[in-house]
């Protein structure tokens, strides 16, 4: 029989160095700024049925406050713990396009401008600022020394 020793995984100096590097990534200006951003809207997205006036229509009113809320706790999270939260970041953009197709997708809406010129900013918004978060981990945000 032989006997190793094993060190957990999390503690492997590979996935603290790589953990490191994220969080270095997501210090960048850029980073923070997409992040702060993403945050507002994800709360704008949650208010919205209430700001722009078709909160008497529960499903999409529902849909836009799950969703909202969903990309604010994201945003929250990739500010906070990039290096642990990066895996999730294919997530902002899928939600931003939800955002986008709700109105037509969800049940027992009657649309009208407003609301659709909400949600298409909103989701677009959202959806770009998520493309920016993934791009945080990439060296496509990394400034050369």
């Amino acid at each position: 029989m032989s006997s190793s020793t094993h060190i957990p995984i999390h503690t492997h100096p590979d996935i603290v160095a790589l953990r490191q590097r994220y969080d270095q990534a997501a210090e960048q200006p850029t980073a923070q700024v997409a992040d702060g951003l993403m945050l507002l809207s994800g709360l704008y997205g949650a208010a919205s049925a209430w700001i722009i006036g078709f909160a008497d229509q529960s499903s999409i009113t529902m849909s836009n406050l799950i969703a909202g809320l969903a990309v604010a706790l994201l945003a929250a999270a990739f500010g906070s713990a990039y290096g642990r939260t990066h895996g999730m970041t294919f997530v902002a953009p899928v939600l931003g396009i939800w955002l986008v197709v709700s109105p037509w997708l969800v049940t027992d809406v009657t649309t009208g401008t407003a609301m659709i010129w909400s949600n298409v900013v909103v989701g677009a918004v959202v959806c770009v600022l998520g493309l920016a978060a993934i791009a945080v981990g990439t060296d496509l945000l990394r400034r050369s020394s």
